[in-house]
């Protein structure tokens, strides 16, 4: 499977069809699920955790000015959530194998 840079729920929806065979609409409603749970578990508890894959996180960023690179204008960017992903150390030491590899 060759993967570009950017994956659409379509793409995984289609390898998992690929994979096991299911129907590409029953595919698509598992990828679909899956995402839902993930922003549930962030609404609810602001972390979901996937064992062997990673941490969602929502952090609270606080307001501060910033700059528009075109015309240097200063803007106040409004305090916010934002989410952060920090992968588990099994798919860092996968990745950095992969580095390693080449």
């Amino acid at each position: 499977m060759i993967i570009n840079k950017n994956v659409s729920r379509d793409d995984i929806a289609d390898t998992l069809n690929k994979e096991f065979g299911f129907s590409r609409k029953e595919c698509l409603d598992i990828v679909n699920d899956i995402i839902e749970i993930i922003i549930e578990g962030l609404q609810l508890n602001g972390i979901i955790k996937i064992h062997n894959f990673g941490t969602f996180k929502i952090k609270r960023k606080k307001s501060r000015i910033g700059r528009n690179p075109k015309t240097k204008k200063e803007v106040i960017i409004e305090d916010r959530n934002v989410i952060t992903f920090k992968a588990s150390k099994n798919i860092l030491k996968f990745i950095n194998n992969l580095n390693n590899n080449d």
